[in-house]
């Protein structure tokens, strides 16, 4: 355990320092590479403000409308087959969609079921297994105006299948269903 904790502390600084060794080696400007890397970086966050705004009102208006409540209830008598708490299902709906959102639902799933439950500890390996796949599309993929990302959302979207899956899978045979 000594040794993960000694090797986590020290290897960002190592890894920013061979970077840095092989920029100078190779006769980059390091330090100007740097601030270009900077101010390109600001201009990315500016540009993907008016993205990021439009995905927040809509995730808003799918909660507040209740839709993800009666979706919840359409699938709760399948899922139930299957041993899935349907409390689960807005978490991996709203996983894909949004980082901040998934992660209130994940913060209220621990409150009310405990971090120790079936639920508390499913929604937490759900989260760290998927990803946002379309705010990644909407804010980057449009930030920089990649237009066509069909290939980009068909494999993002199976990726969080497999990953709200996996989690299913994993967290049943280690932790069961009690």
């Amino acid at each position: 355990m000594q040794i993960i904790s000694t090797v986590s502390l020290w290897l960002i600084p190592i890894i920013i320092a061979i970077i840095l060794i092989h920029g100078t080696w190779k006769k980059v400007p390091t330090y100007e590479t740097f601030v270009e890397g900077g101010k390109e970086g600001i201009k990315i966050a500016i540009s993907i403000i008016p993205f990021l705004v439009g995905m927040l009102v809509a995730i808003s208006i799918f909660r507040a409308s209740g839709a993800l409540e009666f979706f919840v209830g359409l699938l709760r008598p399948v899922l139930e087959l299957f041993g899935i708490p349907a409390e689960i299902v807005p978490l991996a709906i709203l996983r894909p969609i949004s980082g901040n959102a998934a992660l209130g639902v994940t913060s209220d799933l621990i409150a009310t079921y405990g971090p120790d439950s079936f639920i508390g500890r499913l929604a937490s390996v759900m989260q760290g297994s998927t990803d946002t796949t379309f705010y990644i599309l909407t804010v980057y993929f449009g930030a920089v105006g990649i237009k066509k990302m069909g290939d980009a959302l068909k494999i993002g979207l199976i990726a969080d299948f497999i990953g709200i899956t996996a989690s299913i899978i994993i967290v049943t045979l280690i932790f069961g269903t009690t």
